[in-house]
């Protein structure tokens, strides 16, 4: 076992699962990065294609009117939410499988057991993102609150099924019984980590930021005849879409998260790793 082993079946508070995931990822960030190129790359370019033809396709007028119902909006939506899926589905697969890796051979990988991992579980985690993307969806239709509850176990579905290898149902139904009496622990974890995402991505987004702004002050110094300009500005666009791209790269750090989360409250429902420490004992 390496040194700077670092073991994911065990309880841990809020400060801890956060320590722990940059820790991970400072120790393993070369080589988990080099499988998210390699198992996630082809699918992150199709993310690229979607992403610049929802920003080119759905100009800021669509979105300010709240006018939905456009041709253009429907079809770069649906196009975008596919690909999203998609990516995240071998997203999950891959970080979640070199971790199940890296737990069985105390802190080494295999490729061959990675690479199959994920061939293996990328339609089923397809399938059970969507649904769980349903059932969300239908939460926040009634009153919103439903679908805040929801967001919370449904969170841990992906880290279910590969870490135990449980069907789609089985998924979702061990997701609510992993929070009972655990909901509002995990739902802060959630939330900070959401927040320190968004805040490291908004480094990212000053040149963004800076550029739209400097438009905007353009635009008002020229009058209303440039208020088109606005969304068939390239340089603008392309801001944008980088801006969307490192946010969902940066999506990784929430997903390992998700990751110490679940073997947490599994090991306080199961004490799976404290029964495996007094099995080596012995050995």
């Amino acid at each position: 076992m390496q040194n700077n082993y670092i073991q994911f079946k065990q309880k841990r508070e809020l400060g801890e699962i956060i320590n722990a995931t940059f820790k991970f990822i400072r120790e393993n960030y070369k080589t988990l990065f080099n499988y998210l190129v390699s198992l996630v790359g082809p699918s992150f370019i199709l993310l690229v294609a979607a992403l610049s033809y929802y920003t080119y396709s759905v100009p800021s007028s669509i979105l300010q009117s709240m006018d939905f119902s456009s041709g253009d909006f429907i079809i770069a939506f649906s196009v975008l939410a596919l690909t999203l899926l998609i990516y995240y589905s071998y997203l999950y697969a891959t970080i979640y499988h070199y971790i199940k890796s890296y737990m069985r051979h105390d802190g080494e990988t295999v490729e061959a057991e990675i690479t199959t991992g994920v061939k293996n579980d990328f339609g089923r985690l397809l399938m059970l993102f969507l649904v769980s993307a349903i059932i969300m969806f239908a939460g926040f239709v009634l009153f919103v609150i439903p679908g805040i509850y929801l967001f919370v176990p449904l969170s841990l579905v992906g880290a279910i099924m590969i870490f135990k290898q449980t069907n789609l149902t089985d998924s979702i139904s061990y997701s609510f019984t992993l929070i009972k009496d655990n909901w509002w622990m995990t739902f802060i974890t959630l939330i900070v980590t959401g927040l320190l995402v968004y805040i490291i991505g908004l480094v990212f987004q000053i040149p963004l930021i800076i550029y739209t702004l400097v438009k905007m002050m353009t635009m008002v110094q020229e009058g209303s005849a440039a208020d088109m300009a606005l969304d068939s500005d390239w340089v603008l666009i392309v801001l944008q879409v980088l801006a969307s791209l490192i946010q969902y790269i940066l999506y990784s750090i929430s997903v390992i998260v998700i990751a110490f989360i679940y073997f947490h409250l599994n090991e306080e429902k199961n004490l799976t790793g404290t029964f495996e420490q007094i099995d080596n004992l012995g050995k």
